[in-house]
């Protein structure tokens, strides 16, 4: 399941996309502020965001801005403007894709679905795990975040990938023990610790603050 943001000042029509998307097993939140949009984004932690370009206060292009600023979370358009010089401009102010107004759900549905497909690997075939604005990329093992490139170490890595693999979900240090023993690379539990906390320390620094939680008695959870 994957969490929806929509911002999209037409209330009937954002109604009608919210109850689309659900349908195919999403969860979706509909901006109701237009003057505070990333206080929303970030509350809610979105996967995707849906903007319309014209909206009260400042517009889609600027809003698409602000969230590049936190987060590389696929963002597509939505304007009843769809001529070329909207598209090109959607794309280069950090757009993944554009909805051209009246919206044809179906053809909705398909960008949505290719996006998420892209961005999160639906196929298991992806590059890269995303949360809280931070990219984890499986070429070539580095975090991104907020436009740092974050260096890991092997078992750095791995414990992060597993942990962003589950995210939203528990995972007990067991987990993570055999996730590194099936990679060749035995951990002891007091070497589990050194490698979380030094990870923790890593994230700290690059702005990333309790990334990783401990579920005391459980294991770890980012979410």
């Amino acid at each position: 399941m994957y969490r929806i943001l929509i911002i999209e000042d037409d209330f009937s029509l954002a109604q009608t996309m919210k109850k689309q998307i659900e349908l195919w097993g999403n969860e979706v939140k509909v901006v109701s502020d237009f003057q505070n949009v990333i206080s929303e984004f970030v509350a809610y932690n979105p996967h995707m965001v849906l903007v319309d370009i014209m909206l009260p206060f400042f517009n889609g292009y600027h809003w698409c801005s602000e969230i590049r600023k936190q987060s590389n979370v696929p963002v597509i358009f939505i304007s009843s403007a769809s001529d070329n010089m909207n598209i090109v401009m959607a794309m280069n102010m950090g757009g993944d894709d554009f909805i051209a107004k009246p919206i044809d759900l179906s053809v909705m549905m398909a960008k949505i679905q290719a996006v998420l497909r892209r961005s999160y690997d639906m196929s298991g075939m992806g590059f890269a795990l995303e949360c809280r604005g931070a990219v984890l990329n499986l070429n070539d093992t580095s975090l991104s975040f907020q436009g740092e490139r974050i260096e890991l170490t092997k078992n750095e890595f791995r414990i992060l990938q597993t942990l962003m693999e589950n995210k939203g979900k528990v995972v007990s240090r067991d987990t993570l023990m055999v996730k590194l023993w099936q990679m060749d690379c035995y951990v002891e539990e007091n070497t589990l610790t050194v490698n979380v906390n030094r990870l923790r320390k890593k994230l700290e620094q690059a702005g990333l603050k309790d990334f990783i939680v401990t579920k005391v008695g459980l294991g770890y959870i980012v979410s």
